[in-house]
């Protein structure tokens, strides 16, 4: 009766866990405000309460998840709208180097070592601190770096040159399969797609693992078995 009931726990916590960070959005755990990081650490923590203490009623901790969840959710629409909150909560960004000139004060107040400081410029590219004109640490804890004017990489711009735009490629086959609503999107159909795959040395979609339609309707294929 106990393993029903934590597996029974088990799946509602999951659930209770899933409905919040729908609620609260998708984030990678590097775009985690501090706050954020230590209120989804509490969630998971209550809710794994939630799963193996069998003796407390469930809808204490369920409740505690949710208000947590709440908070969590309200905070994140005060620093979007008023800028003194979100100054308050997330931190601002600090200037750590400029123009040749290392701001120790601020490293300090950033709670950033030097020798960390070094290791993300290393970990952005830079190795060389001179090639760097602004570094700043932003709220967080990456460092945004400005390189100087003749370190930074050659655009076209710099040689005024005006190339057209590009744009994201369709996906035309997937596992084996035509996409044909992306495949009409383009503008294409399976006629011009049999011919292309014949160019390329293939018969049959189902050899394909993946195919791509770039721009001017350049096919990328990708066989299934290698």
């Amino acid at each position: 009766m106990d393993v029903l009931k934590v597996i029974l726990a088990s799946l509602f916590s999951a659930a209770a866990l899933f409905l919040i960070a729908k609620v609260i959005g998708h984030k990678q755990v590097a775009q985690l405000e501090f706050f954020d990081y230590i209120t989804g650490i509490t969630i998971g923590s209550i809710a794994a309460e939630l799963a193996t203490t069998l003796d407390d009623p469930w809808w204490k901790p369920t409740i505690s998840m949710f208000v947590f969840g709440a908070v969590t959710v309200a905070l994140s629409f005060a620093t979007r709208k008023m800028q003194r909150t979100r100054k308050f909560i997330n931190g601002s960004p600090t200037i750590i180097l400029n123009n040749g000139k290392l701001y120790r004060e601020n490293m300090k107040k950033a709670k950033l070592e030097l020798s960390e400081f070094l290791l993300l410029c290393r970990q952005e590219g830079y190795f060389n601190l001179n090639d760097i004109q602004t570094a700043v640490f932003e709220y967080n804890g990456k460092l945004s770096i400005l390189p100087v004017s003749t370190k930074r990489p050659l655009n076209p711009e710099d040689m005024k040159l005006n190339p057209q735009p590009e744009h994201i490629g369709t996906e035309i086959i997937m596992d084996g399969r035509i996409l044909d609503e992306n495949l009409k999107r383009k503008g294409l159909n399976v006629e011009w797609l049999k011919k292309e795959m014949a160019n390329q040395g293939y018969k049959h979609a189902k050899d394909i693992f993946l195919g791509i339609c770039y721009d001017n309707n350049q096919l990328t294929l990708f066989p299934l078995k290698n």
